[in-house]
């Protein structure tokens, strides 16, 4: 307990850092010393056996890892999904990603179908970073995209952000149109996490082509929320950064 209340004294109010390149590289520690957590646990047990069924599923899979039963989509991974706890839930994607990447087109159009209709349920930016990127866009690499857009508008904070983080894969393919459309779309969206987002992509989109990413960023730059310009102009020489944020390019 002692040892607990010292790193977390230690480490507030400081830098995360880590790799650079790292969404979360210039965000700052805020942590909690819980004193009676311990104590806690040991009095609410019901709480960890509720983990239990993910323990169970997840063995299960390992045993049958070279079934092709293992591409199958049961109901309790689907249930996992729906679960109120964010374990369940970060399990049913992971899950649902490794099906989506070992299974036929037919497997695969029904985990995009269910990733779409329980978009609800991917309500975390985690949830959404582990996934979007590894079911929706590989999907869509050579479909329409119109989905992105529609996402895009929506009023739900969550599948806003998986519009922009599925375009990291087309990315990935040298493709950067899409992400550029989508960022237009979340210029003036209200969300940190969306400012993050959109700045992280337009990064990644740096990071492979310079010369794109600057072209959107000098049409667009004054207009950009200061934390997405932040985070697309973090690799730039020093003299470039400072020349965006004092509004001289």
């Amino acid at each position: 307990k002692k040892k607990a209340r010292s790193c977390a004294e230690m480490l507030n109010g400081t830098q995360i850092g880590g790799k650079r390149r790292s969404a979360h590289y210039s965000d700052l520690w805020m942590l909690k010393y819980l004193p009676k957590f311990i104590n806690f646990v040991k009095e609410n047990k019901s709480m960890v056996f509720r983990l239990c069924p993910i323990v169970t599923l997840l063995e299960g899979e390992s045993k049958m890892n070279s079934n092709k039963k293992a591409l199958e989509l049961s109901s309790k991974r689907i249930n996992l999904l729906k679960s109120k706890f964010h374990e369940a839930r970060i399990t049913a994607l992971l899950i649902m990603v490794l099906q989506f990447q070992h299974g036929d087109e037919k497997v695969q159009a029904r985990i995009v179908q269910l990733y779409l209709n329980n978009t609800l349920y991917v309500n975390g930016w985690d949830l959404v970073d582990c996934s979007a990127h590894l079911i929706l866009g590989p999907w869509l690499m050579r479909r329409d995209k119109g989905i992105l857009s529609t996402l895009a508008r929506s009023e739900s904070l969550w599948e806003r952000r998986i519009a922009i983080m599925s375009t990291f894969h087309f990315i990935r393919q040298q493709h950067f149109s899409p992400t550029l459309k989508i960022a237009r779309l979340l210029l003036k969206d209200n969300e940190d996490l969306i400012h993050k987002a959109v700045g992280w992509m337009l990064r990644e989109v740096g990071n492979r082509d310079r010369n794109t990413e600057e072209e959107f960023l000098r049409k667009y730059y004054r207009n950009m929320p200061r934390t997405m310009l932040r985070y697309a102009i973090e690799k730039f020489p020093e003299a470039r950064r400072q020349q965006y944020l004092n509004g001289t390019v």
